[in-house]
């Protein structure tokens, strides 16, 4: 399967299929040199099929930590210090080979290297269908998440949905959220097809047909890009749950996609309070709870330090915390909300999980 972005110009190949690895040569056989940074997860459990780019391509290994950690300021500047001092030219293309974290960092490291070098995402997680797409790299800061960054597009991104086969099952539900989020902003009828497939953690955890779920996420991801690459309108419905959701996964250090469906809820809640939408929220809870969401984490928040981190979101303005909220099924739509709603919302997400 393959897809195609649509911009003016500095297109780029987004291939999904199992085995898509074969046809990174046909991108990196031109550049003089090759920096090649893994997931330290990846670099142990697939180094045989790593082999071929260190070894025919003589390429610069970087072994980057797993997750979160490696996107801080600290870990970029070693990082980068530790490129310059191979005397890289722009005539360089990075490879990053991980989940959502290493590809953000990786193609942070390529807009910032030398001005910028091109690079390629290899995503190895579901979560990272997402992230992988759309040109948005970044690191963390101590005022919150993805605040340091740039729009920065791939030259390529090569989906090997071998690497699918190797995931925990924590790192199939974070990467669900994000498939379940582009669901959501497409129809009622792509949302009744998703849950009805994967209806319980034994359907999530056999990876069935996950191949179709992606692409169709994914296809819905670039529908929206391409009318609006730098977030300036459309865009900013890819960030459903991701207010609420950056908060709680910034503040309870929880895998991504747990802490934005997380996000997801409140925002069903907040839409049914601002926008009179009667979204079933006790199905969301049942369903969440199907497939093994850690929700009760939902029974230890408090409002305030989340709130504090809410109003450092991106999305916001003067006017305050804007949330992306679903006016029905694939109608999303951008609005600011008052603190009192949130606290109302808030106080009604806690009481479905009242021991």
């Amino acid at each position: 399967m393959k897809l195609q972005t649509t911009y003016e110009t500095n297109n780029y190949p987004i291939i999904i299929e199992h085995n898509a690895l074969k046809h990174l040569r046909h991108y990196i056989e031109n550049y003089k040199d090759i920096v090649l940074v893994v997931d330290n997860t990846i670099a142990q459990k697939w180094d045989d099929t790593l082999e071929f780019i260190t070894s025919e391509y003589d390429a610069h290994m970087l072994v980057v930590p797993s997750g979160e950690s490696t996107k801080s300021l600290d870990y970029y500047a070693e990082t980068i210090e530790t490129l310059l001092s191979k005397n890289l030219t722009r005539n360089t293309c990075i490879i990053a080979v991980g989940g959502g974290a290493t590809g953000d960092f990786a193609g942070f490291l390529a807009a910032t290297l030398l001005r910028g070098v091109d690079f390629i995402q290899v995503p190895t997680t579901i979560l990272a269908h997402d992230s992988s797409v759309g040109g948005k790299v970044g690191i963390n800061s101590k005022h919150g998440k993805n605040l340091i960054g740039a729009f920065y597009r791939p030259t390529a991104v090569i989906y090997d949905l071998n690497f699918l086969s190797t995931l925990p099952y924590t790192e199939i539900l974070s990467g669900y959220a994000e498939v379940y989020k582009h669901a959501l902003l497409t129809d009622a009828d792509a949302v009744r097809n998703i849950e009805s497939h994967f209806y319980d953690k034994t359907t999530l955890a056999s990876l069935d047909e996950m191949e179709y779920y992606i692409y169709k996420g994914i296809e819905t991801k670039l529908n929206i890009i391409v009318k609006d690459e730098k977030e300036s309108n459309v865009r900013k419905f890819l960030n459903l749950g991701h207010t609420f959701g950056h908060a709680v996964e910034y503040t309870f250090k929880i895998p991504h996609g747990h802490a934005v469906m997380i996000g997801i809820l409140f925002q069903f809640i907040v839409s049914n309070h601002i926008l009179n939408q009667k979204f079933d929220i006790l199905h969301y809870v049942n369903y969440l709870s199907s497939l093994d969401y850690p929700l009760n984490i939902i029974n230890t928040f408090k409002f305030d330090s989340l709130y504090e981190l809410m109003l450092r979101d991106k999305k916001n303005d003067q006017q305050g915390v804007q949330m992306v909220l679903l006016e029905g099924i694939g109608n999303p739509v951008v609005k600011h909300v008052d603190k009192s709603t949130l606290v109302e919302s808030f106080t009604t997400l806690q009481t479905y999980f009242k021991k």
